[in-house]
């Protein structure tokens, strides 16, 4: 069955279609996922929550892209939302802590790690996810697509809706912000 096939019997709501497009597309939304998120509880959330709305929303697709870029924005948009509830969750419990209502919500997350990341890397890839982290938005997303999901620079664009010469422009700021803090990182272990 074509992808094409698999979209028309999805919009049916066929339940063997959404299973094979869950088991076709799961590792490339979890992985972005975990690319933006950067926990995995997070990032199975916003993956089932993607293929919620793939389901529900199918018909609104109208296959002037590849459905693939579809579902990237679909992942890219919930992983955002959760980014927003959870920096507006971060700034109430802030506001506890004032108060002395609940002091242990402030902590350091725990490091985590990318599955596609070899053990003997993952103290540097801890290091390298925390600073792609502190990346504004549009850099961050523009730098795990091309980086660790190996997006084009077109499909990247169309993910982000923008052109090939801002998604240039984004990865290269991204990467000077990168260089700077991993330059700092490095710094302070050579003393």
């Amino acid at each position: 069955m074509n992808e094409t096939e698999l979209i028309a019997l999805l919009k049916k709501k066929d339940r063997d279609a959404f299973r094979i497009i869950v088991e076709t597309w799961q590792t490339m939304v979890y992985n972005t996922a975990m690319g933006l998120l950067q926990n995995a509880e997070d990032a199975e959330d916003a993956a089932q929550e993607v293929f919620i709305q793939v389901f529900e929303s199918v018909s609104s697709f109208k296959e002037e892209s590849k459905f693939s870029t579809w579902i990237y924005r679909i992942t890219v948009s919930k992983c955002l939302d959760h980014l927003r509830k959870k920096k507006r969750k971060k700034r109430f419990a802030f506001v506890l802590s004032l108060y002395g209502k609940d002091n242990g919500l402030m902590i350091d997350p725990p490091d985590f790690f990318h599955p596609g990341i070899k053990a003997e890397n993952k103290e540097n890839a801890t290091v390298l996810f925390k600073a792609i982290d502190q990346l504004p938005t549009n850099q961050k997303i523009a730098f795990v697509l091309s980086k660790i999901e190996n997006l084009s620079y077109r499909e990247i664009g169309d993910v982000m809706k923008s052109s090939e010469s801002s998604v240039d422009a984004l990865l290269q700021r991204a990467k000077k912000n990168l260089q700077k803090s991993l330059k700092e990182y490095f710094l302070l272990l050579d003393l």
